[in-house]
């Protein structure tokens, strides 16, 4: 009888929801380096969230290295060493059709004598149901712990918000083959609004860490659960 209500309702309880998986990187500056494995399927925007990853952190004061592992896909490496170049971050790359365990063993083992606090490492799109793919995943997970014991700290799925309930399998299966700990959500400058995070977020309780919201190198901003709900459900924030 009141939709005004109900909207409300609905509102807090999304935001309940995803409240407990807004969770922000903290750096331990004791224990560097700091590797972040990225991993997702193909065409997601892993490579420029990558780079609008290594801007954010540069500018709040981090030392940041990039490793290009997208080495089968055309120009995959360049791209992001072009970024780099852009914005300041150094980037470890093979060549065309290189083992990026090979690639993210160098970038570790350059990171690690060099004492950078974070390394973004790339990794080819692949699909989730391909069990060779996930399979080499997992070994460059597990190269990059030979490399520095105890990394990576973070293994990111970057995430389409085009994308509807496959999503949820493609977080479950990376999930099961590389542990997750965190999730960025892309293309939410469309229209396009990322609801795939609810049933992750419920299901898995991966934690999400931040939305791009277009392709500009600054078009990156943490989560915040309540202005997410806000932009779900095009309605303006609860009043304090």
């Amino acid at each position: 009888a009141d939709a005004n209500a109900l909207r409300g309702a609905l509102r807090a309880e999304l935001v309940a929801l995803l409240e407990p998986v807004a969770k922000p990187l903290v750096i331990d500056t004791a224990a560097k380096p700091f590797v972040i494995l990225t991993v997702g399927v193909n065409g997601v925007g892993k490579t420029t969230t990558i780079a609008k990853l290594g801007r954010y952190y540069s500018e709040h004061g981090r030392s940041v290295m990039f490793a290009a592992g997208d080495t089968f896909r055309a120009a995959g490496s360049t791209q992001l060493a072009v970024w780099g170049e852009r914005i300041g971050v150094p980037t470890v790359t093979g060549p065309d059709n290189a083992d990026p365990a090979s690639v993210a063993f160098d970038a570790a083992t350059r990171r690690k004598a060099e004492g950078h606090d974070l390394l973004f490492v790339d990794t080819a799109g692949r699909l989730h149901t391909k069990h060779n793919l996930m399979e080499e995943l997992k070994k460059v997970k597990r190269v990059i712990a030979r490399a520095d014991p105890g990394e990576p700290k973070d293994v990111w799925l970057v995430l389409d918000a085009v994308t509807g309930q496959n999503g949820l399998e493609q977080a479950r299966r990376f999930h099961e083959a590389v542990t997750l700990t965190g999730v960025v959500v892309t293309k939410l400058d469309g229209t396009a609004k990322g609801g795939i995070l609810l049933p992750i977020a419920r299901e898995l309780g991966i934690p999400i860490k931040f939305i791009g919201v277009g392709e500009h190198q600054d078009d990156l901003q943490p989560y915040d659960a309540a202005a997410f709900v806000h932009a779900l459900l095009d309605m303006p924030p609860a009043a304090a």
